[in-house]
């Protein structure tokens, strides 16, 4: 029996082999039952079906297509997202993040939707089995005066690194003040507010006996590696410190949640991921910098501070140092504008760095590991400029990230704020 989506009712293929076999009829009939082809309209024949890499759930194509005739408002350049992937079951695990991807999809094609996102031409999931297809327009990276795309943790090579941030910030508060503002009230039950499903894979509760392990393994690193960290959270009596501090950060992982969500102000329909990999950029006539975003799995309605958290994570740190507090001000400013209500950017900020030292306790501490598991002794000679380092993401991501973490908890104090939290 063929899995059938949901909205509407027709087979879904689980991966591009199966898209390709479906072929020209499929897309016709899928096009025809989400409204973006007219009905005396057809897909001729597809041109191109190629599988390629990327992301951390389900198989993804690119695809192009040849309609009977030329239709207005339908791109012919595509993206294909599956939200299974059938020969490995980890990445396998994601697959119900396509479900509020799906819901998003439908959400953006209403009218007066703020913010740009890829057009969507098809897009339908089947509950049950975690089965589903999102079809979009294909970004043109690097082509008519969009920018090449900004890959994560290399924004030492981006031109204007601040104002690409302001503009992501900004598209991310006009989203929640729109909701806010109650342009979505009729919808928004379908993104329910569910704060610690936000993230890819089961989140491992904290544990004092593995974090004083991970701890003790951090020192052993900042020690024998250097140069992969920023000198002010090389200092031995910063993480004695850090590590003094873990009942506090295990007693503050039950004690946030509560706190995130109490704080009713924060809660808006969010991004959950905008890091710049997760945008495209160009430049309006006046020369305004300009941004869509891409991949809205786990879409919901988050305490924005999580949201300011996923979107500046990978972020350079000098960006924290020099400009976090702007940027929590430039939030809020937009948000309200947008229809949001008025928040207190120090109390959101305080959240942002509540939620970072948490996460970062979560999953980041093994970076150390990681390292020395991919890179052995060479590493302990090595900057993260090092090809090694730099052309991995798998590396340079979360080696980056806890670089973040760290500097955070040295410079503002992190210690204290969750000690607040009870």
């Amino acid at each position: 029996m063929p899995i059938c989506g949901d909205d509407t009712a027709i087979p879904l293929p689980a991966d591009p082999a199966g898209l390709a076999a479906a072929g020209s009829g499929w897309l016709t009939t899928a096009l025809h039952a989400y409204g973006t082809l007219s009905p005396d309209n057809g897909v001729a024949r597809i041109t191109e079906c190629t599988e390629v890499g990327g992301g951390s759930t389900g198989r993804k194509a690119l695809l192009s297509v040849e309609c009977t005739r030329p239709e207005s408002g339908l791109p012919t350049e595509l993206f294909a997202k599956f939200s299974r992937d059938l020969d490995d079951s980890l990445r396998d695990v994601g697959r119900t993040q396509m479900q509020p991807e799906v819901r998003f999809a439908e959400l953006a094609r209403r009218p007066g939707f703020p913010i740009i996102v890829p057009t969507t031409v098809f897009a339908d999931y089947h509950a049950d089995s975690g089965t589903g297809i999102l079809i979009t327009d294909r970004i043109p990276f690097g082509i008519d005066g969009v920018e090449p795309q900004h890959h994560k943790c290399l924004d030492y090579e981006m031109p204007d690194a601040l104002e690409h941030y302001q503009t992501l910030v900004t598209s991310l508060a006009v989203l929640a003040g729109w909701h806010r503002s109650g342009a979505v009230d009729d919808v928004i039950d379908g993104f329910p507010v569910d704060l610690q499903a936000a993230t890819v894979g089961e989140r491992p509760p904290l544990r004092e006996e593995r974090l004083a392990r991970q701890m003790g393994r951090l020192a052993e690193f900042a020690d024998s590696h250097p140069e992969l960290l920023p000198a002010n959270v090389l200092s031995p009596q910063f993480l004695s410190g850090l590590a003094a501090q873990i009942p506090v950060i295990v007693a503050s992982e039950q004690a946030l949640w509560p706190q995130l969500l109490a704080t009713d102000d924060h809660l808006a329909l969010c991004h959950w991921n905008a890091n710049v990999d997760n945008a495209w950029f160009w430049r309006d006539a006046g020369g305004r910098l300009q941004c869509g975003l891409l991949d809205w799995g786990c879409v919901s309605q988050l305490n924005v501070a999580m949201a300011l958290w996923g979107a500046l994570s990978a972020a350079e740190t000098d960006l924290w140092d020099d400009h976090f507090d702007d940027l929590v001000v430039l939030f809020a400013d937009e948000y309200r504008a947008a229809g949001g209500p008025a928040v207190d950017p120090d109390a959101l900020a305080v959240q942002v760095l509540q939620y970072a030292a948490i996460m970062g306790a979560t999953w980041l501490l093994d970076v150390p590991g990681l390292v020395r598991a991919r890179l052995g002794e060479q590493a302990k000679t090595m900057t993260r400029f090092d090809p090694a380092i730099k052309d991995d993401e798998g590396i340079r991501a979360p080696l980056q990230m806890l670089t973040n973490v760290l500097n955070l908890w040295q410079t503002r104090d992190v210690g204290a704020l969750l000690a607040a939290l009870h």
